[in-house]
């Protein structure tokens, strides 16, 4: 029986959806709405003053908004059918829609203003968010017509954010059929990192099979969420659903080419770590996809939750003792909800309590030293909230490349830790451990990346059909893995596992995960040069985040995200890795 301590605790969010500071939280939305209304409607000729009762107003607001959504959409991740958390999802994406054209209209406000930077100037206030402010004059040039926007925004609610949900609740409550047993969807794709390869061949299979069952209703789900995210970008002035996305996440084409440019170089020595692994588990001609988790060598260790707790503690900690403390404090203060269940969604994420000052971490650990660096991955999540603790919520939204900076910082702390005292067997199992991720976030985020640009280009012409997206998949798979993947063993359902495809407010959230695999490892190589001095300006690189562009960001710690170079010295660190993998893998297996 699932303990209480491997669930997360929700109280200080409410107590229950019938608790009544919940629904006063809820209803006062309305009054919030109106009140900002009422600000913006003044004819107050104070501009300074009116701007800064419009952002108290705003701060305010985002966390009522940041404690309800968070213990709406967290229940729901848990639970799926719970039908209290649905009827509140649904409220609550009502009144985003009525809050939406208020924040809009605050940035219309910002724009129009006749001296911007002499309020600035003359507000302490204002200084305090003089980014945000810079970011919404410059930002209003992108807003959807404001007529039109509170239709667009309710049509979303039937719209994406409806299939969203449909797509959260297909995947959370499909049953496999696995070995004459049912188990959720999460439970047999963990599966793939199982010891025995009959295990793993047999959890492929079933996976794959029982798309069937909701494969349809996944691709109405697609095709309309990308048709929406066209429309969207034509209504705000964007040439394509991509330059929208960069537009938001304060990066450029620039840096996107050279970040690409330099992995196209490196896939070919990714094909060889999947060719040199397939050969150790017995594959003549590359690697079929249900053993690209596969564990590698005779130190396959499992992990209880108490000896990953212990791992991450004692390793981490080597880089400064405040990250063991603050670790150790999640657990005891259980922001980790651990284990899969029935109704609970797949995969992990991290989602910030601001307000709070905490972070809420669900994972689906089953044992594997995958697992553990999930954990890593997740806590290093919190750590960057930990970091923008304090700062006003229009400083602390950080863009998606920079948003994984902390968690893979985490994953190559850990690695590079355990790495350090370690057997020749066990070198060889946490070299492929480190690998095997790296493979996921730049080779299948290309293939994921490639595959979305055809799905946005195609829906100009027509909806693509089940067929038309396995074979779109399938295609991507081969211009990324190549000859490093078998032909007739591969995942034409990625495009219906993989919930990044489906989320109504962000689209190609893929090359975010690439960017923040390399640029997290060029961040820690600076760590390992410079040591514990190096600790106090990572923090406050996490801290600038939400306060400036991605390049500035980088420029920061002296890295120049634009050119193919910085990419190319990062994955010259994993090809190194991928060397001493094929090196000492053949070694072994003469011994």
């Amino acid at each position: 029986m699932e303990k209480q301590k491997d669930l997360w605790d929700l109280s200080y969010l409410y107590k229950s959806f019938e608790d009544e500071a919940f629904q006063g939280d809820m209803e006062s939305l309305k009054q919030d709405a109106a009140a900002i209304k009422a600000l913006l409607e003044a004819a107050d000729g104070d501009e300074t003053a009116k701007l800064e009762k419009l952002m108290t107003a705003r701060e305010a607001l985002d966390a009522k908004v940041d404690r309800l959504s968070n213990y709406i959409s967290c229940t729901l991740a848990v639970d799926a059918t719970n039908q209290a958390a649905g009827l509140a999802d649904d409220q609550l994406m009502a009144a985003f829609t009525a809050l939406t054209p208020l924040y809009s209209g605050i940035a219309r406000f910002v724009a129009g203003m006749k001296d911007l930077e002499g309020a600035i100037a003359s507000s302490k206030e204002l200084q305090k968010v003089a980014f945000a402010l810079r970011e919404m004059k410059e930002n209003a040039a992108h807003l959807i017509p404001e007529n039109l926007e509170p239709w667009i925004l309710e049509m979303k609610l039937s719209g994406g954010n409806a299939f969203s949900q449909l797509r959260d609740k297909l995947d959370s409550t499909l049953l496999v059929d696995y070995r004459e047993e049912k188990l959720p969807l999460a439970a047999v794709r963990g599966k793939a990192y199982n010891p025995d390869p009959a295990v793993r061949k047999d959890a492929y299979d079933a996976e794959i099979a029982s798309y069937a069952k909701i494969e349809l209703p996944m691709s109405y789900c697609l095709n309309s969420i990308k048709m929406e995210a066209r429309t969207l970008a034509k209504a705000k002035g964007f040439s394509s659903v991509l330059e929208m996305t960069l537009h938001d996440s304060r990066m450029d084409q620039e840096t996107l080419d050279a970040l690409w440019t330099a992995v196209k170089e490196y896939l070919p020595d990714f094909r060889r770590y999947l060719k040199a692994k397939g050969k150790m588990l017995g594959h003549a001609e590359g690697l079929p996809f249900w053993d690209l988790f596969a564990p590698v060598g005779q130190a396959s260790k499992v992990y209880t939750i108490e000896e990953a707790r212990e791992t991450l503690l004692r390793e981490m900690g080597k880089f400064t003792p405040r990250m063991a403390e603050f670790m150790d404090n999640a657990f005891a203060q259980r922001w980790i909800d651990i284990y899969p269940r029935p109704g609970k969604t797949g995969g992990a994420f991290c989602s910030p309590v601001h307000f709070a000052d905490r972070s809420l971490v669900m994972t689906n650990f089953q044992g594997s030293f995958s697992d553990v660096s999930t954990l890593a991955h997740e806590l290093g999540h919190a750590w960057h909230n930990r970091c923008l603790a304090g700062l006003p919520y229009a400083l602390i939204d950080t863009p998606m490349p920079l948003a994984e900076t902390a968690s893979i910082f985490n994953e190559t702390m850990l690695s590079y830790q355990v790495l350090q005292s370690c057997g020749k067997e066990e070198r060889l199992t946490l070299l492929e451990s480190g690998l095997m991720e790296a493979t996921q976030t730049v080779m299948d985020i290309y293939s994921r990346f490639l595959f979305e640009q055809e799905v946005v280009d195609t829906r100009a012409d027509h909806a693509m059909t089940v067929e038309e997206l396995k074979d779109a998949m399938l295609r991507a798979q081969e211009a990324s893995y190549g000859d490093g993947l078998q032909k007739d063993a591969r995942h034409p359902y990625m495009w219906a596992c993989k919930s990044h495809y489906y989320s109504s407010g962000y689209n190609f959230y893929n090359f975010p995960y690439a960017f923040g695999l390399l640029f997290g490892k060029g961040v820690f190589a600076q760590y390992l040069e410079k040591g514990e001095a190096f600790v106090e300006d990572y923090c406050r690189l996490l801290r600038l985040c939400g306060s400036a562009s991605v390049a500035d960001v980088a420029a920061s710690v002296g890295i120049d995200v634009r050119k193919p170079d910085f990419w190319r010295s990062s994955l010259e660190v994993i090809k190194k890795d991928i060397d001493e993998f094929c090196a000492l893998g053949g070694a072994l297996s003469q011994e």
